[in-house]
């Protein structure tokens, strides 16, 4: 698995012009990709790294304050743009295996007690955000 963390002061995801998910206030804005060999193990993973990574005001994390996490699937975090000029998508694991794995990082966040927003797997979205810090993480599992 793979994802992108930013630190956002707010953030939202907006599907067909209408707000799917939305924090409005300090938490952390994730895109998570799936690749063909992830488990619900590596989804476990990452959801406590998510939980317990310690970015946030006064090196908190979103666990040592509540802070809510926007979670959105994107497929696009394995395109492989070393040749040519237009990306390949072999890496990211197809819709059927993706969207579970996704999900499961999403329910283990909550039996966390974690706030989570998410995204719609698959559809088209439109995200805004304001990233604080900047901070932008690359986490590889």
């Amino acid at each position: 698995m793979r994802a992108v963390v930013q630190r956002v002061s707010h953030a939202s995801v907006v599907v067909d012009g209408t707000t799917v998910g939305a924090i409005d206030e300090p938490g952390l804005m994730v895109l998570v990709g799936v690749t063909h060999t992830d488990t619900p193990a590596e989804a476990r993973r990452l959801a406590a790294k998510l939980w317990g990574l310690r970015v946030l005001d006064g090196e908190k994390s979103c666990s040592d304050i509540g802070a809510p996490l926007l979670v959105i699937s994107q497929f696009t975090l394995y395109g492989d743009t070393r040749k040519g000029r237009r990306p390949t998508w072999q890496a990211a694991a197809p819709g059927p295996v993706a969207e579970p794995l996704v999900q499961a990082v999403i329910d283990e966040l909550r039996a966390l007690g974690a706030h989570v927003e998410t995204g719609s797997f698959g559809a088209e979205m439109k995200v805004s955000l304001l990233n604080d810090g900047p901070i932008t993480l690359v986490i590889d599992l």
